[in-house]
């Protein structure tokens, strides 16, 4: 498919056009696109989304227990629900220091937006058993902050939970039409991403069949005049 781009102080893509590994491998070379030492309220949004996914017996995660099968889940970023965001980074990568980019999915629109993962934290104590990591947005992202994915099980009670905790706003170098579309759909998206990735990860625990293959993973089925915005603010 031709490309074409069109300026409406960023750059507009037909989907079909978009090559998703060399917009990968660009993000390497960027840094995040704020300072955390901005980060405060209220200019921020901060938030903290709880979702039990089941309960073990009492003590550390059991062989072959919930928390044991959502680890490779939350690892993988498989909960996130792709109706509204799909990840895209490459298989071979560590985690920690992993870049992705990140596919926002809006009617007829697409963003493609650049993060890292900066933080993996695995931690144990008398209380509970931790796992999960955490990304910040890079430059040319629509939002700033960081989001904390964790899975953890409490010993005295065996009771498995997934937390999503972030701190985020839109940039504020967006521009107009960028502004009046957060206002309108931004937030309610955002609450919605949290409250999917809750179910979807409790439907995969309980999916005792095992998953499904969708053949072939990379379709994209956007229709003709869906469009894409690589680095919104680039």
């Amino acid at each position: 498919m031709t490309t074409r781009s069109w300026r409406w102080g960023v750059r507009v893509l037909w989907s079909g056009g978009v090559a998703v590994g060399s917009f990968l491998r660009s993000l390497r070379e960027r840094d995040l696109n704020y300072d955390p030492r901005e980060v405060r309220a209220p200019e921020w949004t901060f938030d903290v989304h709880r979702h039990d996914l089941g309960r073990e017996v009492p003590g550390p995660p059991c062989d072959g227990g919930v928390w044991q099968r959502a680890r490779p889940l939350v690892e993988s970023y498989e909960f996130t629900p792709p109706e509204i965001v799909r990840g895209f980074y490459e298989a071979a990568s560590e985690l920690l220091g992993r870049d992705m980019v990140l596919q926002a999915r809006l009617p007829a629109v697409r963003f493609l937006m650049g993060v890292r993962v900066t933080q993996v934290r695995d931690e144990v104590s008398e209380q509970h058993s931790l796992w999960g990591w955490s990304y910040q947005t890079l430059q040319g992202h629509l939002e700033r902050g960081r989001v904390d994915y964790e899975l953890i099980k409490h010993h005295d009670t065996g009771a498995v939970e997934f937390v999503a905790r972030s701190h985020s706003q839109l940039h504020p170098r967006a521009p107009w039409w960028m502004r009046w579309g957060w206002r309108l759909v931004g937030r309610r998206t955002q609450l919605r991403f949290y409250r999917r990735a809750g179910q979807r990860l409790r439907l995969l625990l309980n999916d005792d069949a095992g998953p499904i293959v969708v053949t072939p993973r990379t379709v994209e089925r956007t229709g003709r005049w869906s469009l894409t915005v690589p680095d919104p603010l680039l």
